[in-house]
């Protein structure tokens, strides 16, 4: 398979797009695509923003792969495992919260779990596949370009400071997901209609 990266590496933009449908689909890949981004934006700068595009597409289309294969395989599997107890609760609190749990990790490239684990949970859980695939885009094209304009600027240092720097990214990825968490929970208790509202809709219904 390393051997077969390191091909895809050679064809440039068109191999960035192989390597994310790849990596993205669940299979194996010895390479990362962070990095051979990165690497061929340092060596092709003005064939970067194209790279970053084509990553993008390729990610989304084997994302959208991968999640297909776990709503019609893994739903069952699921179903079986999380039927009761913190199973249960884990399918709740996924079916409120599972887009940030996606999109997050999406968008930071220093995440201890894989991509593919959130894919599959939201493809099992039945998220919703334009509002689940809108989170990935949301993610990806950030993600992805910003790594291109690293690779262009800073040329050979772009790997070196992304490691730097995975402290600060993973914080930041955390403080992110405890933000848009808040913002959910604050924008269920606002529309949750409180005691007042109650009194008065019945009043009317009079």
């Amino acid at each position: 398979m390393k051997r077969i990266i390191d091909t895809l590496v050679t064809w440039g933009p068109l191999g960035v797009f192989v390597i994310a449908l790849i990596d993205s689909a669940g299979l194996p890949n010895p390479g990362g695509l962070d990095y051979v981004l990165l690497f061929l934006s340092w060596k092709q700068p003005g064939a970067a923003y194209l790279s970053a595009t084509l990553a993008v597409t390729g990610s989304l289309i084997g994302t959208y792969i991968l999640y297909r294969i776990a709503r019609k395989g893994g739903e069952t599997f699921l179903d079986k495992h999380t039927r009761g107890g913190g199973g249960a609760r884990f399918r709740r609190w996924f079916g409120r919260y599972g887009l940030v749990t996606v999109f997050v990790p999406a968008l930071v490239p220093i995440i201890p779990l894989p991509m593919k684990v959130f894919v599959i949970c939201s493809g099992a859980f039945g998220v919703n596949p334009v509002a689940f695939m809108a989170a990935m885009a949301l993610g990806r094209i950030p993600r992805y370009f910003g790594l291109a304009y690293l690779g262009r600027s800073l040329g050979a240092d772009a790997g070196a400071w992304l490691k730097l720097h995975a402290r600060d990214l993973g914080f930041g990825a955390l403080g992110l997901f405890v933000s848009l968490f808040i913002l959910i929970k604050a924008t269920e208790w606002f529309r949750k209609p409180g005691p007042d509202k109650l009194n008065s809709d019945h009043d009317l219904s009079r």
